[in-house]
This record gives structure tokens, C-alpha cells and sequence, in this order.
């Protein structure tokens, strides 16, 4: 058997955490042919077949899964060490990949990014805005931003700001048609709009007041899958929507949105950035730890 070399072993891991051959071309700059001629030259060599192939589905087989699981590591702490070179140099440098909610991404992550690139432009910033939970460290991100109650134990995280309240609103015109609120409960009885999450269920909405908890399922004409898109048919009239206060702040001032049930208004930890708790943090994410701290 002819030993691969770290090129071959570096397309399979590609192909292995995309299990997608157009989405791992693009990523490695090669025409999907291409790679699959050069994912098939691997597997003559190594004498095994590495991905069980159809039409629709690109799946690990048992010696595909074996060997991703002993590359992956390997393979990321030599990303570490080339990275913690960085540290020798005037300003960090490469690419940050980080993953997040997409109300994350508009309400902290932008902002952040926008003075974090000025002050570091030999640094490139990758976002993937998805509201799905995924295994951060085998997709391949640097770190991730997610609401402080949904991080996983394993992982160091930053807040990057205070609490988020949320709030129920709609626009006057709806308030022409339909009693306002003064119970969650009543909600039901209201037009709606519903948030479904990635893995298919439907947002409860979350109420508190005076240590009582409370959860509705709401209904309506419309349900949505990102939570910012919900602003424009609450404006319209659509239905009463459930969002953080900061993503409806000019609205509520202007008149053009009305806040109901404020006293049983939810709040959540606040949004926190978060990465793998191993030893070697590569510089480029250090560089940004520590450009989050001094924001706070």
C-alpha cells in the first residue's frame, strides 16, 4: 500500500464532515469530479472503501468512520501548532470560523466583527448563521455564540452581553381587531406567529413573573424558521410575534409596534461565545477572546 500523503488525508476529512461533494469542492476549490476522482485514488491506495456513495447520500463506512475519528484530532492539533505560531508575529492572521444562531449573528456577532476585522485585517472571518445544534469541533469551527442556557458542559464560554428580555408585540392595527392580552393563556385565542426550530418542533413561548414559569403553545397563520424574519408580518398586522427586546427597540419607540404582557416578559443568560476547552487556543481565537474582553 502506498502511504497517502497529509493533501489526501486532509480531502477525506474535508468530504467526511460535509458528507457533500459539491459543498467540500467549493471549500477546496476543486470541480466535484475532481474530487471525487482524487477521493477514488485514495481509497485504491488504502485498499478499503472510505464513503458509501449514491446519487442522494454520501455516508462513512465502518473503516471511513475509524479513520476520521483518528485524523480528526490529529489533524486539528497540528492546525493548533501552526497557529500558535501566530503568536511570533506582529498581528495574528488566518481564518476564524465561528458558528451561530442567526438572532446571534445580527444582534452581537456583526457588530463585533465589523471593529474586530479593522483591528485585525490579516484576519479572516467566517460565519455560519443556523440555528441547529451541531458538533462544533467536527465541522470544523473555532468556536461558536449561543444563549447561555443551551451551551454544552464541556465548553469555556464568554458572555457577551447582559441578560436578553423578550417580548410579545404587535402592531396597532391588530389591536383594532383583537383585544390585547392581559393573561399568557389568552394568547391562544390570538393570531400567532410560530417559530419552528431545525430539528422540527415548534417554539413554546416562555413566560415568568414573580418566580411563576409559564409556557404557551401558541397558533396562527404563520410559522417561520428564522426568528429576525418575524418583524416584518408583525409590522403587517400577521400576528403577535415573540422576539428580544433589542431586535424591536426602534419599533416599540416609534408607535409602530406595541409591547403586551411586559410583566411576564422572559428573560435569558445572555449571549455567550463559547469554544472547545482544550489546551492550545489557536492565536487567531485568542486574538478575539480577547478583543470580546475588552468590549465588555
Amino acid at each position: 500500500m502506498k502511504t497517502p500523503n497529509t493533501a489526501d488525508l486532509s480531502l477525506f476529512l474535508c468530504i467526511a464532515r460535509h458528507l457533500n461533494f459539491s459543498r467540500a469542492a467549493v471549500e477546496l476549490g476543486l470541480s466535484p469530479s475532481a474530487l471525487s476522482h482524487a477521493l477514488r485514488t485514495l481509497e485504491t491506495r488504502l485498499g478499503v472503501r472510505l464513503f458509501n456513495r449514491t446519487t442522494r447520500s454520501v455516508a462513512l463506512t465502518e473503516a471511513g468512520t475509524r479513520l476520521y475519528q483518528r485524523l480528526q484530532p490529529a489533524f486539528r492539533d497540528i492546525a493548533d501548532a501552526l497557529a500558535d505560531l501566530d503568536h511570533l508575529r506582529d498581528t495574528p492572521s488566518g481564518t476564524l470560523r465561528i458558528t451561530a444562531g442567526r438572532a446571534a449573528v445580527r444582534l452581537a456577532l456583526l457588530p463585533l466583527a465589523s471593529r474586530f476585522l479593522a483591528a485585525y485585517p490579516d484576519v479572516r472571518l467566517e460565519i455560519s448563521d443556523d440555528d441547529a445544534f451541531i458538533d462544533m469541533v467536527g465541522e470544523g469551527f473555532d468556536a461558536g455564540v449561543r444563549l447561555g442556557e443551551r451551551l454544552q458542559a464541556d465548553m469555556v464560554s464568554l458572555p457577551l452581553g447582559p441578560y436578553l428580555r423578550s417580548v410579545v408585540v404587535g402592531s396597532p392595527a391588530l389591536f383594532t381587531r383583537y383585544a390585547k392580552p392581559q393573561q399568557p393563556h389568552e394568547l391562544r385565542q390570538l393570531p400567532c406567529i410560530g417559530h419552528r426550530f431545525p430539528s422540527g418542533a415548534l417554539y413554546r413561548w416562555e413566560f415568568e413573573r414573580a418566580g411563576q414559569r409559564l409556557e404557551v403553545d401558541v397558533q396562527g397563520p404563520l410559522v417561520l424558521g428564522d426568528v429576525s424574519l418575524m418583524l416584518g408580518p408583525a409590522l403587517d398586522g400577521v400576528g403577535l410575534a415573540y422576539l428580544f427586546e433589542d431586535m424591536v427597540r426602534k419599533q416599540l419607540a416609534s408607535g409602530e409596534l406595541v409591547q403586551v404582557l411586559g410583566e411576564w416578559s422572559y428573560y435569558y443568560p445572555g449571549l455567550h461565545l463559547y469554544y472547545p476547552s482544550r489546551r492550545q487556543v489557536p492565536a487567531v481565537l485568542r486574538a478575539f477572546i480577547e478583543f470580546v474582553r475588552s468590549q465588555r
